[in-house]
């Protein structure tokens, strides 16, 4: 071979691994693109079943990048492994194909809130799960097995719930949000009933539970929930009834109008009525947030062991019948027009 014609392989040679190298670069560059974002655009839905050739395709049909050939390469290039994941995804105009991408295989979706409040009732929170857009029906009603096993040794599932908002994907299962709140609630028992004070009249977490859920209903007014919780305590401690209206309404369920009578509070039958029965009812009656198995577990202390509504959402409290009754006749026989038993939210 002459020298010229070895110069010119050479020549060829240097030209050709320089294309390459300029075309791997160009080709990597590619998922370093940011990608485009229109109003029809913001939001990309990844199906079950889709792969990572499918999402780069149907994002070059939507016009969001610009070729799904160029990114599979750039990504081969790059050694990049990437696994999308099923779920709704919000497009940002500012991110980079390989940052959008990422989103996919972190799973990073898009999330809605589902909030359940304090001292609602279990079946309270079934009817909006299954109310709701994003949340997918799968449990029958309230003795469905499936919540059986979610409650487990538990028979009701009253109170077993936290109240907080949980942000869920769209397509969730309502058991899938139930499995939220029952661990939740879980944890944040076991940290109230860690550090609770001492000698309290209650044997177990559950029994924490149940108050918490007496003291919910009986206020919304936060800065009464503890002393509340030490009224509670004390009768129970003194072995007196509790006699709280919230227990004897709860026991009725639909029987209730919302007209509480006298012939209710002799209601032996009411498993739920403390007027009738000592110590605490057979199971919660509402589902209580973190501040009410707080104030449940560490109770105020002080002397009162009555309350009564006072009609502007607070309560007048007391350490004796004398003194409780007369409250009675000034806050209850003489309402007035605007009377609450209960804080505006």
């Amino acid at each position: 071979m002459s020298r010229s014609v070895a110069y010119r392989v050479v020549f060829i040679l240097v030209s050709c691994a320089l294309s390459l190298v300029a075309m791997g670069t160009y080709l990597s560059m590619e998922v370093h693109r940011k990608i485009a974002v229109d109003a029809d655009t913001q939001i990309f839905l990844v199906k079950k079943g889709d792969g990572l050739i499918r999402v780069l395709n149907a994002l070059e049909s939507m016009g969001v990048i610009r070729s799904a050939l160029g990114a599979r390469f750039a990504l081969k290039l790059q050694s990049r492994e990437i696994v999308v994941k099923p779920g709704e995804y919000r497009l940002d105009e500012n991110e980079t194909l390989l940052e959008l991408l990422t989103r996919f295989n972190d799973s990073d979706v898009v999330v809605f809130g589902f909030t359940i409040p304090e001292g609602v009732s279990f079946e309270w929170v079934l009817e909006r799960l299954w109310q709701h857009p994003q949340v997918t029906r799968t449990i029958t009603d309230a003795k469905d097995p499936r919540i059986s096993d979610l409650i487990n040794p538990f028979s009701s599932p009253e109170g077993l719930f936290l109240p907080e908002t949980y942000l869920v994907p769209r397509g969730v299962s309502d058991l899938e949000v139930l499995t939220l709140a029952r661990a939740a609630m879980e944890r944040q028992l076991d940290e109230a009933w860690t550090s609770r004070a001492s000698e309290l009249p209650l044997s177990s977490p559950y029994e924490a539970l149940i108050l918490a859920s007496i003291i919910e209903k009986e206020t919304g007014l936060a800065s009464e929930r503890g002393e509340i919780g030490g009224v509670f305590t004390r009768r129970l401690k003194k072995g007196m009834r509790l006699q709280t209206d919230p227990t004897v309404i709860y026991g009725l369920g639909s029987e209730f109008d919302g007209n509480l009578k006298r012939s209710h509070l002799r209601d032996d039958s009411n498993t739920y009525n403390t007027y009738r029965i000592f110590g605490l009812p057979p199971t919660p009656i509402a589902l209580p947030g973190v501040a009410a198995l707080r104030a449940a577990t560490q109770p105020k202390s002080g002397d009162a062991l009555y309350f009564v509504a006072k009609g502007d959402g607070s309560h007048a409290f007391s350490a004796t019948l004398d003194a409780h009754e007369e409250n009675v006749r000034r806050y209850q026989l003489n309402r007035k027009k605007d009377y609450r038993s209960s804080p505006d939210k």
